[in-house]
């Protein structure tokens, strides 16, 4: 009944540095500073966490961080929307068909309505019509390593990791997703699996870890 669990966590557990997610959350960076701890996507999935209250975004590969750097998101009347979002077009050289022809290099589409990451103006604090703008050097590295689909998560102020899965897998009803954070009251009880009862091991969850929550 719970066996998908299985190749779930093993891909998870082959991932997992959280002392290195723990320790790296806090990098000092300047208004149009960035950061790169590592060169190349690594072996993780890719994806980025934007946090519109500390101004930052944070590229992780798995769980672990390999880039940050300084933002500038919608100021008001144009606020970023918050949500999570894929890649869905790539232009090195893009021009704005909302705001007067303006120049967007390494433009990185979000959503059709005109919300998208890209080289800009990055004075450390909200002043985008909604985009998300990014130092200019760490916009060309960031392009080069993202792909149509890469996953985007802008939240309100979170910048830890939080690993992505396919739609497949949270879709199967045998699926037990498991994400990032520290463990917070009694550790869950996860039903009795199948595969024990088969004499097949099971890995056992580190509540203080991971956080284990059920789909259905």
């Amino acid at each position: 009944m719970h066996k998908p669990l299985l190749s779930v966590l093993a891909s998870l557990f082959a991932l997992a540095q959280p002392a290195q997610a723990a320790v790296e959350t806090e990098i000092a960076l300047a208004p149009g500073g960035y950061r790169w701890l590592e060169q190349g996507g690594g072996d993780g999935p890719l994806y980025m966490v934007i946090s519109i209250e500390k101004q930052r975004v944070h590229v992780y590969s798995g769980d672990r961080l390999i880039g940050a750097a300084s933002v500038s998101t919608g100021m008001k009347g144009h606020r970023t929307p918050t949500g999570d979002y894929p890649i869905l077009q790539k232009r090195q050289w893009h021009r704005s068909n909302l705001y007067s022809n303006a120049p967007m290099p390494f433009m990185q589409r979000l959503t059709w309505d005109g919300i998208a990451l890209h080289a800009g103006h990055n004075p450390g604090y909200p002043a985008s019509h909604g985009c998300i703008r990014l130092p200019y050097a760490f916009a060309r590295q960031l392009f080069a390593l993202t792909k149509i689909g890469t996953l985007v998560e802008v939240t309100q102020a979170r910048l830890s990791a939080a690993l992505k899965f396919d739609p497949l897998v949270l879709g199967d009803p045998g699926s037990t997703v498991v994400s990032f954070g520290p463990a917070t009251g009694r550790p869950p009880v996860l039903p009795p699996s199948d595969a024990e009862e088969d004499g097949v091991p099971m890995l056992d969850i580190d509540p203080a870890i991971f956080t284990p929550r059920l789909r259905r």
